[in-house]
C-alpha cells in the first residue's frame, strides 16, 4: 500500500493528500517524521494538496489540523471524503465568528527542539562591507525616482549607463501624513540597504529629493540628488548619468570579503501558498531560521493579515510582554479594518490560488504560514520598512502581497529573502535576492524555473526536516556568495511600494 496523506499531528480531524487521491483508493497515512498512521479507504476523489478526513463529523463540529481549529463543518462529512471549502467554513470573519484565542500572558511559545544538521557557523559568506559596518551580498548602483513623474529620467540614467538600474513606482505625489512617511521610510531604506553600493536620486521638486539623499548619506555610501525642475529631462539625465558612472566604477572596484553569520540580515514570506507550504517549504524556512536566530542573525518575518486564527502562537512566542502587546496592537488594527469594511474575504483571503492548493480557511492558512517561524522567540516588532535594532526575529506589520512584503523587507535592511511557494509565486525583487522553496510535486515539475530549493522529497518521506533545511541553507550559501536566484536569473524585479491611503 502506498503512502499518499501526511498528517500535521495524530488528533487532527484531516491528514493532506501528497498527491491525486481516487475514490475506492486504500491510502496510506504517515507523520511528519515518518511514522506509519494506519490508512483510509477514499470515498471521494481528492487532488493534490486538499483534505482528506480522517473521522466522520457532523454539521457544527469544530475541525482540528495542526492540532487546531481551523473552521467548521457545515455539511456531514464521512472518512475518506474530501474536505474543502463546500463542506468547511472559517470560524473569523464570518456571522457565526467566535471569540479570539486567548493570549497566555507570561507564555513564551515551545522550548527550542536540540537542532541536527548543518551549522550556520559553517557556513562561508562572502559580501560587501559598507562603511556603516553592514554586509551586503550584492553591490547595485541603484537610479531612485522620489515620484512617478521622474521615472521617465531614472530609466533615462539606467538605459545609458551599464550597471545601474532604475527602481520605477507609481506613488511620491501629494501624499500625506503616515502615508507621505511609509513612503520616504521605504525610499530611504531602499537606498541605505547594503545591496546598493551607491545611489541616485532624481526627483521632480529639490526639497524631497535632498530630503532623501541626506539620509542615505548618513550611511557613508555615494549618493547624489538632481531635480527636474528647472532642468527638464535632458538635462536631468546628462546630470545624473555622469555621476552614475563615477558610482559604476567606484562600485566595480569593491570586493567581497569574508563575513560571519551574526552580520547577516534576511527576512521571509510566503506566497501562492497551498497545504504543501504547511507540510514543506515553510517548516523548512522555520527550521532555518531557529538555527540563524541560535547563531546571532537578525531575521524578519510579518504578514499581518495572514496570522489571523494564529496570532496566540505568535504572541506566546514573543520574547516578553511587552513585545506581545506590540504584535497585538498591529493584528488587532488589522481585524477591526476587516470588520469595518464588512465583508466576507473569501478569494482574498485565502486568495483564489490559495483555494485552489487545497487551503480552506483562514486559520489553516495562518497555521500553515506561522511555520516559517519556527520555534523562535520573537524579540522585537517593527512598522512597515523599519529596521531592526537587535539580532534575532522580528514581527514586521505588513501587507501580504508579495512584491509589497519583500520590498518593505529590503527597505528595513534585509539582504537576501526565502520566499516558500506552494502553487508557485514568480516575483522577485530589484534590490535583494528572493530564493524560491517549495514543496508541491506538480508545481517543482510544471514551473522548475522559478523554484531555487526543491522540497518534494519531504512529501514523499525520503528525507526529514533538517536535511531539507540543509538543502536552503546551501543554496542560501550559495546566494550570498553570487549565485544569481531563479528570479534574479529571470529579471523578477518586482519594486512596489505600499500605500496607506489615496492621496490627497
Amino acid at each position: 500500500m502506498k503512502h499518499g496523506i501526511l498528517i500535521h499531528e495524530t488528533i487532527d480531524d484531516v491528514g493532506v493528500a501528497v498527491r491525486d487521491l481516487k475514490v475506492g483508493e486504500e491510502v496510506g497515512i504517515v507523520t511528519l517524521e515518518g511514522q506509519p498512521a494506519g490508512s483510509v479507504v477514499m470515498t471521494q476523489d481528492a487532488p493534490l494538496g486538499h483534505k482528506v478526513a480522517m473521522r466522520n463529523m457532523p454539521i457544527g463540529h469544530t475541525l482540528l489540523k495542526y492540532g487546531r481549529p481551523i473552521g467548521q463543518v457545515v455539511q456531514p462529512i464521512s472518512r475518506g471524503n474530501h474536505v474543502h471549502t463546500h463542506n468547511l467554513k472559517t470560524l473569523r470573519w464570518s456571522l457565526e465568528e467566535v471569540a479570539a484565542p486567548q493570549i497566555p500572558v507570561g507564555a513564551h511559545g515551545r522550548a527550542p527542539l536540540p537542532l541536527g544538521g548543518r551549522k550556520p557557523e559553517e557556513m562561508k559568506l562572502w559580501g560587501y562591507r559598507r562603511a556603516d559596518g553592514r554586509w551586503g551580498v550584492r553591490n547595485h548602483v541603484i537610479i531612485l525616482p522620489i515620484d512617478d513623474i521622474s521615472n521617465a529620467a531614472a530609466t533615462g540614467v539606467a538605459s545609458l549607463i551599464k550597471g545601474t538600474m532604475a527602481l520605477p513606482h507609481p506613488y511620491g505625489r501629494l501624499q500625506f501624513g503616515e502615508d507621505l512617511e511609509l513612503l520616504f521610510r521605504t525610499l530611504v531604506g531602499t537606498g541605505c540597504n547594503p545591496n546598493v553600493a551607491a545611489a541616485i536620486v532624481i526627483g521632480i521638486e529639490p526639497v524631497w529629493t535632498q530630503r532623501v539623499v541626506d539620509e542615505i548619506a548618513k550611511t557613508g555610501k555615494p549618493v547624489a540628488g538632481f531635480s527636474i525642475e528647472r532642468h527638464g529631462d535632458l538635462k536631468t539625465i546628462e546630470m545624473a548619468s555622469w555621476k552614475a558612472m563615477e558610482f559604476v566604477q567606484y562600485a566595480t572596484e569593491l570586493r567581497r570579503e569574508l563575513f560571519q553569520v551574526q552580520d547577516l540580515w534576511m527576512s521571509t514570506k510566503c506566497g501562492e501558498s497551498d497545504t504543501t507550504s504547511g507540510l514543506a517549504a515553510n517548516p523548512t524556512v522555520g527550521r532555518v531560521f531557529e538555527r540563524l536566530a541560535g547563531a546571532g542573525a537578525t531575521l524578519i518575518f510579518g504578514e499581518t493579515t495572514e496570522v489571523t486564527g494564529g496570532e496566540d502562537v505568535i504572541a506566546a512566542q514573543c520574547v516578553n510582554q511587552t513585545v506581545a502587546d506590540g504584535f497585538m496592537r498591529f493584528f488587532n488594527d488589522y481585524q477591526a479594518l476587516v470588520k469595518s469594511k464588512g465583508v466576507d474575504l473569501l478569494g482574498s483571503q485565502p486568495t483564489e490560488g490559495n483555494i485552489r492548493g487545497g487551503l480552506t480557511t483562514i486559520e489553516e492558512k495562518a497555521m500553515g504560514n506561522i511555520q516559517k517561524m519556527g520555534r523562535c522567540q520573537v524579540v522585537g516588532v517593527l512598522d512597515k520598512a523599519e529596521a531592526p535594532d537587535r539580532p534575532g526575529l522580528h514581527f514586521m506589520d505588513s501587507s501580504s502581497a508579495a512584491a509589497e512584503m519583500v520590498t518593505l523587507c529590503a527597505a528595513a535592511g534585509s539582504v537576501v529573502h526565502y520566499f516558500p511557494t506552494g502553487q508557485g509565486n514568480v516575483i522577485g525583487n530589484p534590490i535583494i535576492p528572493v530564493i524560491k522553496l517549495c514543496g508541491n510535486p506538480l508545481t517543482v515539475s510544471t514551473m522548475a524555473e522559478h523554484i531555487d530549493v526543491d522540497l518534494t522529497g519531504l512529501l514523499r518521506v525520503e528525507i526529514n526536516l533538517d536535511e531539507a533545511a540543509d538543502k536552503a541553507m546551501d543554496v542560501l550559501e550559495h546566494t550570498i556568495n553570487g549565485r544569481f536566484t531563479a528570479a534574479e536569473t529571470l529579471r523578477h524585479d518586482e519594486f512596489v511600494l505600499t500605500k496607506l491611503y489615496e492621496s490627497a
